[in-house]
């Protein structure tokens, strides 16, 4: 969320970006991207549509993304639709969310990429939350 005397920008619904966005504070697309978004914190509307990667502090993800999603505290609502592997520290996912993809940690990215053997996985005492809402 946006701390205070901070600002935050909005991708309108009629907007189409073709390219990369990096934004210091917080970023709502109710838009279309095609381009990586690395941002403070990502709000995303329903009909909004993201064709990169995605990389933020915090996100709250209801519309469709097609590429990675790296996030340390990801919400999922219900009527998002992921196309890519997720990377996460505190994980929310609404019933009826759709994800075509692999999960990890943040701290675990390589098994996200692909490594062969779970048990070669970061094994370390930090907490993770994954919270399933129905």
């Amino acid at each position: 969320m946006a701390k205070a005397g901070s600002t935050f920008s909005v991708i309108g619904p009629d907007v189409t970006i073709r390219g990369d966005i990096e934004a210091s504070v917080d970023l709502h697309v109710d838009g279309k991207v095609v381009g990586d978004i690395a941002c403070a914190s990502l709000v995303q509307g329903e009909s909004s549509r993201i064709e990169g990667e995605v990389k933020a502090e915090s996100a709250r993800l209801s519309g469709e993304v097609a590429g990675t999603v790296e996030v340390r505290e990801l919400v999922v609502l219900r009527s998002a639709r992921i196309a890519g592997d997720v990377s996460y520290e505190t994980l929310t996912i609404e019933q009826g969310a759709s994800v075509d993809g692999r999960f990890a940690p943040l701290d675990n990215r390589s098994a996200i990429r692909g490594a062969n053997d779970a048990a070669d996985a970061d094994t370390s005492d930090e907490e993770r939350t994954l919270t399933l809402a129905g």
